[in-house]
């Protein structure tokens, strides 16, 4: 009897994608850790580099075997297989082959969430300068550009800013 091998996601501690790729790998385990290149800010310098695709995240391929699945989560910085009750959630083929060829090409890549912001949504700025604001989502400006407005004594400053750099805040939290 042949087991049939998919592959699971693979959520990882913060900033340890590459480390448990690495030990998973040395296991004889196939994974895959998509990447693409950002621009790193800091104080004194700018220069690119590569960051996980989906931060937090890899991809590894696995049978439904537990044994096989144990070996994986005993990785060090490996938290959990993304599933639901029945158990670990496979991901098709297909998609795992279209981000291979995707990372593969070589050109920028762009993620993001699906999380359109509309007129009024919680909001604060997580990089640059302004780091910490937080305001409400005002409007789009177009080129990745968004504006953003704190009210106060019934009245209102704006900013715009570039739409990387702001995060949709979950209404509790503002």
């Amino acid at each position: 009897m042949t087991q049939s091998f998919h592959w699971f996601a693979l959520l990882s501690r913060s900033n340890f994608e590459q480390m448990v790729f690495d030990q998973v790998t040395r296991k004889k385990i196939t994974a895959f850790l998509p990447k693409t290149r950002k621009l790193s800010r800091r104080k004194d310098r700018k220069r690119i580099i590569e960051v996980p695709l989906f931060p937090g995240y890899l991809f590894v391929r696995s049978c439904f075997d537990s044994s096989h699945q144990l070996s994986i989560l005993k990785t060090l910085g490996a938290v959990r297989i993304l599933g639901n009750t029945q158990g670990p959630t496979p991901i098709p083929d297909t998609q795992i082959q279209s981000l291979k060829i995707m990372t593969s090409a070589g050109t920028d890549l762009i993620t993001g969430s699906c999380i359109q912001l509309q007129k009024g949504d919680p909001v604060m700025v997580v990089e640059g300068p302004m780091a910490g604001l937080k305001g409400e989502f005002f409007q789009h400006k177009g080129q990745g550009r968004v504006i953003i407005k704190v009210t106060l004594l019934g009245q209102y400053a704006g900013v715009e800013i570039d739409r990387d750099n702001v995060e949709k805040i979950p209404a509790l939290l503002s």
